[in-house]
């Protein structure tokens, strides 16, 4: 009988596309992702990899195999899934995924609020740019700033955010409009709807300053190192930030709610989710 273990081992070489990656992303050492496989080449008689040197190549049957290891690795995610829609109670874990500037400044306040009425619901926050899949059950709930075009999914809005341009008074007195430099948004996966629309603003002035995150462009604003979009909810009156006058939001992006459909009649997930529809709902992060 073949051993679904090693399966897994295989299906992850197969995903990750090299030995290394798969052992750190199991968690294991090299030689015991290489022992795995080659269990299962002997259970199954069947070369899945071809091994020249140090670069393991998956072979034509062992594609085939990975395919059909993936879709079996799905329809076991759905049976967990099915599973949690159907228990009663709230207890247990919820995984939420969410932008990290969203999730500190809006997200952790209603779920904390959530916890306490609940002590037996365990929350994990995922504050993470990339959209963590839900079909591979790295999140139950995703708060998402783009509606995704496919996949099982409920898929609500939440709310809008605005964004606009900041910048500290002592930078706007101190320095004439041709001589303004930016915070650019340098994000690693394209160039974000924000970052678009503040180099159109820029008009080709310059960005003196990059940073990977909305966190860190927000310090970098507070600190006079020049304009930035931000958004309008992380802005407060201690910050010492004004809004840079530009006739019009600079930018408006939607919020959206998303979850896999398997989960929609779990107690657990309809819960969190229609708390943070009443939070959105009565605090409105349209400025």
């Amino acid at each position: 009988m073949m051993d679904w273990k090693n399966l897994q081992y295989f299906l992850a070489l197969a995903k990750a596309g090299s030995l290394s990656a798969a052992a750190r992303q199991l968690q294991v050492e090299h030689a015991t992702v290489g022992r795995r496989i080659h269990e299962l080449e002997k259970e199954l008689q069947l070369a899945l990899v071809d091994r020249r040197g140090k670069s393991w190549n998956i072979t034509p049957e062992g594609q085939q195999i990975a395919t059909i290891a993936h879709r079996m690795e799905l329809d076991t995610q759905a049976i967990g899934r099915i599973a949690d829609s159907t228990r009663h109670g709230l207890k247990g874990t919820v995984t939420i995924s969410a932008p990290p500037a969203l999730a500190t400044t809006l997200l952790i306040k209603p779920l904390a609020a959530l916890h306490q009425r609940y002590p037996d619901l365990v929350i994990r926050i995922l504050g993470e740019a990339r959209n963590a899949s839900l079909n591979d059950r790295e999140a139950d709930i995703a708060v998402r700033l783009t509606r995704p075009q496919k996949g099982d999914f409920i898929i609500q809005k939440l709310s809008d955010m605005t964004f606009n341009l900041y910048a500290t008074s002592s930078y706007l007195k101190s320095t004439p409009q041709p001589d303004w430099r930016f915070i650019g948004y340098e994000c690693g996966g394209g160039t974000t709807p924000q970052q678009k629309k503040l180099e159109e603003y820029a008009a080709g002035r310059p960005f003196a300053f990059w940073a990977s995150s909305l966190e860190l462009q927000y310090a970098a604003t507070r600190e006079g190192a020049g304009i930035a979009a931000l958004p309008d909810f992380m802005i407060s009156e201690q910050d010492n930030l004004v809004s840079v006058e530009t006739g019009d939001i600079l930018l408006n992006r939607e919020i959206w709610l998303v979850i896999h459909a398997d989960l929609k009649n779990s107690i657990l997930i309809r819960t969190i989710t229609q708390r943070l529809h009443e939070f959105f709902k009565y605090n409105s992060i349209i400025q």
